[in-house]
């Protein structure tokens, strides 16, 4: 990694940081000159680092405008999370279908040795590293190239909402105490994969994509009456 790679990298995870905390708030264009001050940043990191936050779907770009925070709404996260039901309960059919007993067997492996950083991690990044990356290998066992290039994309543009859930609805209890009930759902429709219950694995994702809608839409409404900025 070059000198400048590791300072855009600086740059990004505060500002990542800055728009989880909702230091920037919704819909609010970014003021680049303050940040590049308030950071000591020159343009061309900063401007890299923006770059990086907009493809993750943290901020938006408008043409002749500059990089604004991203909005959130209850109807983008329904529709958000209705293609993930969609997409995640095709996947898990298909891996009910096509993966091998070792495949999936190696998939619980996985899960077994994450469960110890699950119950030891306070940090919403690194706890929603670890969900997605146990969603990426189920769907890498659909053997369906396309569902697998959806799912990143998806997970791309649901990270924020997703960080926000982790960050405001979950300050009720410690996030792993929280995260529990999510380990529980993946043993749950892995569990049913092993035993090849399509139907089982199928409603078991389909409840828990709809319980983390439920729960994100929740967050972002604590999130913005904090800010106050109206949910809807």
């Amino acid at each position: 990694m070059t000198k400048a790679d590791s300072n855009v990298d600086r740059i990004y995870e505060k500002l990542r940081k800055m728009a989880a905390d909702f230091e920037f708030k919704p819909d609010a264009r970014i003021n680049e000159s303050a940040l590049s001050t308030e950071l000591g940043a020159s343009r061309t990191p900063l401007r890299e680092a923006l770059n990086r936050l907009v493809a993750e779907g943290f901020l938006t770009f408008q043409s002749g405008r500059g990089f604004f925070c991203r909005p959130l709404s209850p109807k983008l996260i329904l529709d958000l999370y209705e293609a993930r039901v969609a997409i995640e309960t095709e996947i898990v059919r298909l891996v009910c279908r096509r993966a091998s007993d070792e495949e999936l067997q190696d998939l619980m492996e996985f899960l077994k040795s994450t469960e110890p950083d699950y119950d030891s991690s306070d940090d919403p990044m690194e706890l929603l590293s670890m969900d997605e990356a146990y969603h990426m290998r189920i769907a890498a066992l659909s053997q369906s190239n396309e569902l697998v290039r959806i799912l990143e994309n998806l997970n791309d543009r649901v990270r924020y909402i997703r960080l926000v859930d982790l960050k405001y609805l979950r300050g009720k209890t410690p996030v792993s105490t929280q995260e529990e009930a999510q380990l529980s759902a993946h043993r749950v429709v892995l569990t049913a994969l092993i035993n090849r219950d399509e139907d089982k694995a199928v409603s078991t994702m389909r409840h828990h994509i709809e319980r983390r809608r439920d729960e994100a839409t929740e967050a972002v409404r604590i999130a913005y009456s904090q800010l106050y900025v109206p949910a809807d």
